[in-house]
């Protein structure tokens, strides 16, 4: 088996956010539209609020929901600071920081990151929060101009900024990052775990793209800078967006030889080991991943290989070289 696909879409891959550009430049429009907008609110630790979603049969619990504020409630029209996120369902919907003291939104909402919440939102709910801390994110970093140095102001709701000595306009950045699976084209994938991840903690390896690099080029080069092995046949998997703060993982799988001796850089990785479908299984079976409420084994023990959290494209990867074999 040297080729395999994902058996589903990564959580943060979904298309269910209309990004409309033009309405962004359209201020008379974006005024019209506030009147049955709703508001996102996230704070200055990328904490939102969110609210246990239930059906109606026999109160069964669907996940979680974003708790959001009807646009009005919040101001008469478009506050300067808001970031026009997207449409869904002829909804506009906006993104401003706020928290807990300020947003008064009632007992039963729990403020939560993306990384903790996002494999149980919806499809929409999770596009608009991974948008809205992409962009506040950027914003919080752009604040001077990479041209002049000169002050910048928000533009094109939320979408650009521009500086006031020149009037240069640079757009939110994203950098893109691959992320591949490593595997012998059998029964053995392998894994990594960064220095600074508790005992454990495993992944498939990552890097981000270099200037002028394909990113295919990326993926050799990182997985023999890591590891010291050679790879090949890279093929691509899919991708999500990854706004910690602002990357796109780009998601490959790549052949090894298990023979070849590793040599790991023990700058970024304390450990690497490779591992049978049989052994995936059985980690993906105890769900004790990333996200899970388990405290953190002492470092002292040898605890189980813990898996990356449902939210991620990693855990996507693992579970569809699992189910391929």
């Amino acid at each position: 088996m040297t080729h395999f696909d994902l058996v589903r879409p990564p959580v943060l891959a979904g298309a269910a956010l209309l990004r409309d550009e033009p309405l962004r430049q359209d201020t008379g429009r974006q005024k019209e539209g506030w009147a049955t907008a709703r508001v996102v609110f996230v704070d200055e630790e990328g904490h939102s609020p969110v609210v246990r979603s239930v059906s109606g049969v026999e109160g069964a619990d669907t996940g979680l929901r974003l708790w959001t504020r009807a646009a009005t409630e919040v101001a008469g029209s478009p506050p300067p600071d808001a970031l026009l996120l997207g449409e869904s369902d002829k909804t506009a919907y906006w993104a401003v920081r706020g928290d807990a003291a300020q947003v008064a939104a009632g007992g039963e909402v729990r403020w939560l990151n993306l990384f903790s919440a996002g494999a149980e939102l919806g499809e929409r709910d999770a596009a608009l929060l991974a948008a809205a801390v992409a962009l506040l994110n950027w914003h919080g970093r752009a604040l001077f101009c990479a041209r002049d140095g000169s002050p910048t102001r928000q533009a094109n709701a939320g979408w650009a900024r521009i500086c006031e000595a020149q009037y240069h306009e640079e757009y939110p950045r994203t950098d893109p990052a691959v992320i591949c699976l490593v595997h012998d084209g059998a029964d053995r994938m392998l894994l990594g775990r960064h220095r600074a991840w508790p005992a454990g903690r495993f992944s498939v390896l990552a890097g981000f793209v270099e200037a002028g690099e394909s990113l295919e080029a990326c993926v050799a080069r990182e997985i023999g800078e890591e590891v010291g092995l050679d790879v090949t046949d890279i093929r691509y998997l899919g991708s999500q967006g990854w706004p910690f703060p602002r990357s796109l993982m780009v998601g490959f799988h790549a052949v090894a030889d298990p023979a070849q001796p590793l040599r790991l850089d023990e700058t970024e990785i304390s450990e690497a080991l490779w591992i049978t479908r049989d052994e995936v299984r059985e980690a993906l079976a105890r769900g004790d991943d990333w996200a899970s409420p388990s405290a953190d084994p002492p470092a002292t023990a040898t605890p189980p290989i813990r898996l990356p959290g449902r939210m991620s494209i990693a855990r996507t990867m693992i579970e569809s070289w699992s189910a391929a074999g």
